[in-house]
């Protein structure tokens, strides 16, 4: 059971919770056209987008540059602070500045805004007071105000940070969508991440070759087969013809069923009790496409063949476990 202590921890985690779903909620409400300007002007752009902001403005700010950059939208961070000082080189007239104030006064970016204009920059702001002198200057206003933070001293932006954050999310999205952004192009700007592994890898990165592949003659024994699969550690083993074409596999399921039929396991040979074909994939397969055929099947091995049936691979479930695929 909780103590009056803990139960004020909670009681003020809920507060602070239900005041920004509730901003976030009326900030759904509040989209209108000013949205569908902004998401064009993004679209359109031939430059790149420009995020600003000061303080915890700049923080969200970076954030919102990084979620534009991973989603199909060439975008980075500029300090207003650092942009008076040079930095503002960074920006050319084919390029959108999206400036982030929540009083729409912050020294820094106001001051910006001259020179801006002056290159013919396109301006979009977020800020809580759309008459601020950065509301004015900008060629389209999304309004992020917030009735109240949900620090309980009304001073620590907290709501109103919340809701710029998700207003960048809304704006990185809706423009990700509109360029058929997939998750392929996503994986390519995360190729370090879980996700690039995933769908980057190809079944020709993890699969075993030459010597290590897993294969027997039609005439061997089942005895022989189950010396090929412990020495190759796959939980399987193909067998191929004279001409080295595949013509059927032998699995740890194979060896299980022949048991129960008692079958002698030196004097069978594979090709009686073999299954025929088995399920294949190609070199080129995506890993994870490899892995869906896997688990669909319920086997926890794959043969990989080339274009006239030849194994020219194998691999299993662990190697795709061990490579970040699973």
């Amino acid at each position: 059971m909780m103590t009056n202590k803990q139960n004020d921890y909670i009681t003020s985690a809920k507060r602070v919770i239900d005041i920004e779903a509730r901003a976030i909620s009326n900030l759904a409400q509040r989209l209108d056209e000013s949205f569908v300007d902004a998401c064009e002007m993004l679209y359109a752009c031939s430059g790149k987008v420009v995020v600003s902001g000061m303080g915890k403005s700049g923080h969200i700010g970076n954030k919102i540059a990084a979620t534009l950059a991973s989603t199909g939208t060439p975008a980075f961070f500029m300090h207003p602070g650092e942009a008076n000082h040079g930095d503002l080189g960074m920006l050319s007239k084919n390029d959108v500045l999206l400036a982030i104030s929540n009083s729409g006064e912050t020294g820094e970016l106001v001051n910006l805004l001259p020179v801006v204009k002056r290159l013919g920059v396109k301006v979009i702001a977020m800020t809580n007071i759309v008459s601020s002198t950065l509301g004015q200057y900008a060629d389209v206003v999304l309004n992020i105000s917030v009735e109240q933070e949900a620090c309980s001293l009304g001073l620590a932006p907290t709501t109103s940070t919340t809701a710029t954050l998700v207003m960048g999310d809304a704006l990185s999205v809706a423009l990700l969508d509109k360029k058929g952004f997939t998750s392929d192009d996503f994986a390519l700007s995360h190729p370090g991440g879980s996700l690039g592994r995933k769908l980057l890898l190809k079944v020709s990165d993890i699969m075993l070759t030459g010597s290590d592949i897993p294969l027997i003659k039609p005439t061997a024994t089942v005895a022989q087969a189950l010396l090929e699969i412990s020495q190759k550690g796959l939980g399987m083993t193909g067998i191929v013809n004279e001409s080295g074409k595949l013509t059927g596999v032998f699995t740890d399921g194979d060896l299980r069923r022949i048991l129960d039929a008692r079958v002698d396991l030196h004097e069978a040979t594979v090709s009686d009790v073999m299954t025929l074909g088995g399920k294949t994939t190609t070199a080129d397969q995506l890993a994870v496409e490899a892995l869906n055929v896997m688990e669909s099947f319920k086997i926890s091995a794959l043969m990989v063949l080339d274009d006239n049936d030849h194994p020219v691979g194998a691999f299993n479930m662990h190697m795709l476990l061990k490579a970040g695929v699973l």
